[in-house]
C-alpha cells in the first residue's frame, strides 16, 4: 500500500504521526505550509482519511508506516 504515497507524503506523514503541525513540518522541510498543507491533503485522500489522526492510525494499522 505505501507505494500509493511519493517519497515526500512519506517524509510528510511521518512527521504528522509524529505530532508535529503544518508549521512545524514546513520548517524542518523547508517549504511553505501550503506546500505541507498540499500533501496533507493528498495523503489524505489517499488513505481515505478525514483528519490527521485518521490518516495517523490508517497509516501505522496498515504498515504504510512502521515506527
Amino acid at each position: 500500500m505505501n507505494n500509493i504515497l511519493t517519497e515526500r507524503e512519506l517524509e510528510v506523514l511521518k512527521l504528522v504521526i509524529c505530532g508535529k503541525t503544518n508549521k512545524e513540518i514546513a520548517e524542518e522541510l523547508m517549504v511553505s505550509t501550503h506546500t505541507i498543507k498540499a500533501h496533507v491533503s493528498a495523503i489524505m485522500q489517499k488513505l481515505g482519511g478525514r483528519t490527521r489522526v485518521d490518516i495517523a492510525v490508517k497509516a501505522l494499522h496498515d504498515g504504510v508506516i512502521q515506527l
